[in-house]
């Protein structure tokens, strides 16, 4: 059996992926993947998702060119779960951060931005 029917998909076909910065560690974004997103991921050496929202697949980097670059696939105990590690080019994140994880919830509940915008969103996706 390979490695792609070893994986336990959730009932909707899909796994979660979270994407690390291989060289610093940092926990960049969490998307979903789909058997065909796991292969075209392995294959292509970029890292692609299955949109949930929009039903289609997509490359991380397709739209803004900040591509996440494959360094390593790593299989959680359960085979439920990767882990991806990448060269980030770019902002991994839709608003422009460096992280998608750029606040942070403190004691009081309230959310603290940690980070600082590396891009401008709107010069990006023209939005």
């Amino acid at each position: 059996m390979g490695l792609l029917d070893q994986l336990k998909y959730d009932e909707n076909g899909l796994l979660p992926a979270i994407i690390q910065d291989a060289e610093n560690g940092d926990v960049l974004m969490m998307g979903f993947m789909d058997r065909t997103a796991v292969e075209r991921t392995l294959t292509e050496g970029k890292v692609c998702f299955w949109s949930r929202s929009r039903k289609k697949y997509w490359v991380k980097g397709e739209t803004s060119g900040h591509f996440q670059l494959v360094q390593g696939v790593y299989v959680d105990c359960d085979m439920d779960c990767l882990l991806v590690k990448v060269t980030q080019v770019g902002a991994a994140c839709h608003e422009g951060y460096r992280s998608c994880f750029h606040r942070k919830v403190t004691p009081t509940r309230t959310l603290e931005l940690i980070a600082e915008r590396i891009v401008d969103p709107k010069e990006v996706y023209g939005k």
